[in-house]
């Protein structure tokens, strides 16, 4: 089962290398922190902040390609864990056609913030939180 969530928040620490994005249950009252590189952390915190560069970065260019070859990004979703590491798809659709793309989290939010596309998480992953 997928439950939908949303980035609730982005925790830049000057100076390191690891960065935290925290994501919290839509309508509910569970979230986790996810670890992030400083590259994606900044990718983030620049749209959420509406910061323009001149050229597009991979995440705008990523974004961009799915869009001009008439894909559209329509959900994020968190659906595994291995090892401490979290697992992603990118669930993008062109007409008729579904297809799902192996992703970090990081690089998905990366786009969901970009495609304003929701994130789930499969109840499994919020299950081993638990435990």
């Amino acid at each position: 089962m997928l439950v939908e969530f949303e980035l609730f928040q982005v925790v830049i620490t000057e100076g390191s290398q690891t960065q935290v994005i925290v994501v919290r249950e839509k309508g509910g009252e569970r979230s986790f922190p996810i670890y992030i590189g400083h590259n994606e952390a900044m990718a983030i915190d620049r749209k959420l902040n509406d910061v323009h560069v001149p050229r597009p970065l991979t995440h705008d260019l990523l974004a961009n390609v799915v869009e001009q070859m008439g894909g559209k990004l329509v959900r994020v979703i968190i659906n595994d864990m291995h090892d401490d590491y979290y697992m992603a798809l990118l669930e993008v659709r062109r007409g008729d056609e579904t297809v799902m793309v192996d992703a970090r989290p990081s690089d998905a939010i990366a786009l969901s913030v970009r495609a304003g596309c929701p994130i789930y998480v499969e109840e499994q992953v919020l299950n081993a939180l638990q435990s």
